[in-house]
Order: C-alpha cells, then structure tokens, then sequence
C-alpha cells in the first residue's frame, strides 16, 4: 500500500463516533481471511534499525513518571517519557491495549522518547487494569458507553503536551488493538493534532467521516487478523484514497493479531515484520511531527 499525497487541512466535526475493538489483544490467532487485498511481500526494514527494546521483551527499568494529567481526576494516572535534553520536541499521546495501562506500554514510551518524542501514555480506565477477557471486556465497554469521557480524557493528555515548554506543539495519536481504534476515532472526534498512528484496531470505511482528518495516517496490520480483516484494511485503504487523505498502511504476512507489540511471544516470525513496522513509523513520526 502506497503513501498517497498530501491533502490541506478538513475541518473537524465532532461526531463521538468511538470505534472500540471487542477482541482479544496482545497475540491473537486469529484464521487468514479469504479475499481482501492481495498478498504482497513484506518490505525490508530500513537500514541502522532495531528493534525497540520494549516490543522486543528486553527493556531495562522504567524511565519515566506517572502524572494526573487530567484536571479533577485522580484516577487517571498516565505515565510521561521525555527525551533527553533541552529541546523542544515533538510528542505523542499513546493509548494502550484493552486491559490498560500496563508496563509493556510504558516501557514503549521509554523507547519513544528516546526517539525525540514526549510521551504521554494515557489511562482511559480510571488506573484499572483487566486480568483477564471478561474484565477487558468490561472496562471497554465502559469507554464505548460514555465516549464523550474518552474524548475529554484525550482532548486533556493532548492540552497538557501542547502546554508544556518543552514540546513544539506537534502532538500525534497512537494505540495498539482498542487502543488504534481509539486513536482513530480521537484523529475523526479529538481536538486537532497532527498525526495518527493504528496497529489493528477497528476501522472506517466511510470517506464522509475519513474526510474530517487533516493528516496523513499510518497503519499496521496482519493478514492472519480479523480484527480488523484484511479486506477491512483494504476498505479503509479505498476510504481513505477516495477522500484524498494521505496514508501509509501495510499488511504483514505470516504473522496475526497483537504481533508488533509482544514480538517476544514469536520472535522467529514477528522480528522481521515488526522491525519493518518499526522503520515505517520512525519515518511517518518523523514527516508528521518535526
């Protein structure tokens, strides 16, 4: 799938349209789908890369900190990374998987920060964190029955990095499984910011709604899946393409749901796609926000 050319600026319509993926994350088996999107090999990673260290299962201690982040609520505790220096820099909102906010995530704002970028990682469970699916299930349907909290919860993470000295004002949004929905549906609902990265998640594929982005997106996802589906992915694709909203997505053969994120699970079959998936969002993360 090809980076299609930039568009200007749509104005945003706040719709609370939340897209929330009610499927396991973190590893799933989901069968191939027949039909969808042709196979295509599987790029190369881009030269000097490696895996981060958080996906790869080798991070060292946290480096960041947990912050309340939005006003009144003490339940929301995120956690921040922040590079090293003086900067400003860019920054990004991450949000996490469907049982929450947990090491595995932080450990991924460590590694972006070490990249350049001030990382929020965001709580959109009031610090619960699901233990097993019947509680994840819980907690998401939480957020899908009250998505104007969820907005506002984003919409604070996202004032909190504009208002920082440190941050340039460029901000993007990223998330993994119910997480990359949220993301999506924050780059549709959210107040404006600058990019939006999904890895899975539920998508759209309706052009009206797709037209309200003011940003090109990055998408990461896996053949065997289906959730969301390769054919999904080439709706989303088509959707995007016919409102004339600049994209890099790409669907990784051989490996399924949750793969970039827990390449530890199968390092045999997961490294080479996630490092590419890796190299993508470096050069996205870097033509979006610096």
């Amino acid at each position: 799938m090809q980076v299609q050319r930039p568009v200007v600026h749509h104005p945003q319509r706040f719709a609370l349209l939340v897209l929330l993926a009610l499927f396991g994350c973190g590893g799933g088996t989901g069968a191939p789908a027949e039909g969808g999107a042709e196979p295509t090999a599987d790029p190369s990673p881009g030269e000097g890369q490696t895996l981060p260290r958080s996906i790869a299962g080798s991070a060292g201690p946290l480096s960041g900190e947990q912050i309340n982040y939005v006003a009144g609520d003490e339940r929301s505790v995120g956690y921040l990374a922040v590079p090293d220096g003086a900067g400003p820099f860019p920054a990004l909102v991450i949000v996490h998987e469907w049982n929450g906010l947990v090491d595995r995530v932080r450990q991924v704002a460590d590694d972006l920060a070490r990249e350049g970028y001030v990382t929020l990682a965001v709580d959109l469970f009031d610090g619960r964190v699901g233990a097993n699916p019947d509680e994840n299930r819980a907690l998401v349907g939480e957020v899908r029955d009250n998505p104007e909290k969820m907005i506002a919860n984003m919409n604070s993470a996202l004032g909190y990095l504009k208002g920082r000295a440190d941050v340039t004002g460029r901000v993007g949004a990223m998330g993994w499984c119910f997480g990359g929905g949220i993301a999506l549906s924050y780059g549709l609902d959210g107040d404006d910011h600058d990019a939006t990265a999904i890895f899975y998640g539920q998508l759209v594929d309706d052009p009206t709604r797709l037209a309200t982005l003011g940003h090109e997106v990055y998408g990461t996802f896996a053949r065997l899946d289906q959730g969301p589906s390769p054919e999904s992915v080439a709706a989303f694709e088509a959707a995007l393409r016919e409102a004339d909203i600049a994209n890099d997505l790409h669907v990784y053969d051989e490996v399924n749901h949750g793969f970039w994120l827990h390449v530890d699970q199968d390092p045999e079959v997961r490294s080479v796609p996630a490092l590419d998936a890796w190299s993508r969002l470096v050069a996205y993360l870097d033509r979006t926000l610096r």
